[in-house]
């Protein structure tokens, strides 16, 4: 009976941890987040994540795969965000202000200071050398600039923005303005002068109103 339970204590010692992807995903996308690609370990992630090196390449791969997988899921965490926020059930000014409100929260989120974009915080570093972030980084933004074209399209074909406004180009500006509101919040702007800017640009994208 004793050998019979110390046999059960060794099975049970020996069997392996069942982990979460999603929270594990999560948890390493902060990690990236707080030291970018390079600056952050395999050990580090282990830390974060409570599972070790083995476990970590059998479930994402190597660091690199795990970082194209963590910013494919801050995209398309991102793309479900801008489709709730931008789906023509308000005006376009209101919408938009959602989009940079909902950034901001984001950008303001974590500990210590403010963190700004996953993206533009750790892509932009790493794009120049790396195809494959570049490439997934490339298509986040297109999407981005994507959504923003539909819903300003949306607006012109309801008479609240001029037929003859360049939607291409608005879209671009509103995708711009959620990168300056990233870096400038990683630099340390505060909160509240953030706003402020993004309900400025808001105006300036909407000045083109229907009669």
């Amino acid at each position: 009976m004793v050998q019979k339970i110390e046999e059960g204590e060794r099975k049970r010692r020996g069997r392996p941890r069942a982990y979460d992807p999603e929270t594990a995903l999560r948890q390493a996308l902060e990690t990236f987040w707080a030291a970018g690609f390079s600056g952050t370990s395999l050990d580090d992630i282990s830390a974060a994540t409570g599972m070790n090196r083995p476990s970590l390449y059998a479930a994402f791969g190597d660091k690199h795969s795990l970082y194209l997988k963590a910013l494919n899921h801050y995209w398309a965490q991102g793309r479900a965000e801008m489709q709730d926020a931008l789906a023509n059930r308000r005006p376009l000014a209101d919408e938009l202000m959602t989009v940079y409100d909902k950034s901001l929260a984001i950008y303001f989120s974590g500990e210590g200071p403010p963190r700004g974009c996953f993206a533009i915080g750790t892509a932009t570093t790493e794009a120049v050398q790396d195809a494959e972030i570049r490439s997934l980084f490339a298509q986040g933004l297109k999407t981005l600039d994507k959504a923003f074209e539909d819903r300003i399209r949306a607006a012109q074909e309801s008479g609240e923005l001029r037929a003859d406004a360049d939607a291409a180009a608005l879209a671009v500006i509103a995708s711009s303005t959620l990168h300056t509101l990233a870096i400038r919040a990683r630099m340390g702007t505060p909160r509240e002068e953030l706003r402020a800017l993004a309900q400025k640009s808001v105006a300036v994208m909407c000045g083109a109103t229907g009669t």
